[in-house]
C-alpha cells in the first residue's frame, strides 16, 4: 500500500461541538462532547482538552474527527470519534478546526 492509499483509509470529517461536559470518571481531566457531523448524525467523543478549553468555549466550535476508528468506551462513556489536536509547545492539545466554516461532515482530503 502506498502512503496516499494508507491515507484515504483514515476517515476525517468537520462537526460542530453541540454539548460538552466534564468526564468526571475519566483517569485523566476530560471533557464528554456530543458532535454534529451532519450526514453521519451525532456522535460522542471523550477528549482530554481541559488545558486550554473551557466547556462553554466548545459548543459551536468546529473541529476535525477521525470517524473510522470505532467506539471505544472512556470510562462508561462510548467514545465513537477522535477529534485531532496538535500540542503546543507545553504539551497542551490545540484543537484541528478549518479556517473558515465549511459543511459537516465535509470529509478532510
Amino acid at each position: 500500500m502506498n502512503p496516499l492509499e494508507a491515507f484515504q483509509l483514515l476517515d476525517l470529517r468537520v462537526g460542530r461541538v453541540l454539548k460538552a461536559e466534564p468526564h468526571e470518571k475519566a483517569r485523566k481531566p476530560s471533557y464528554k462532547l456530543w458532535i454534529d457531523l451532519g450526514p453521519l448524525g451525532v456522535k460522542t467523543s471523550s477528549a482530554q482538552i481541559t488545558e486550554l478549553y473551557r466547556p462553554e468555549e466548545l459548543v459551536g466550535r468546529l473541529v476535525v474527527c477521525a470517524v473510522n476508528l470505532g467506539t471505544r468506551s472512556v470510562a462508561g462513556f462510548p467514545s465513537e470519534v477522535l477529534v485531532l489536536g496538535v500540542p503546543d509547545e507545553e504539551g497542551r492539545v490545540v484543537l484541528l478546526t478549518p479556517e473558515r466554516p465549511v459543511p459537516l461532515g465535509g470529509r478532510v482530503f
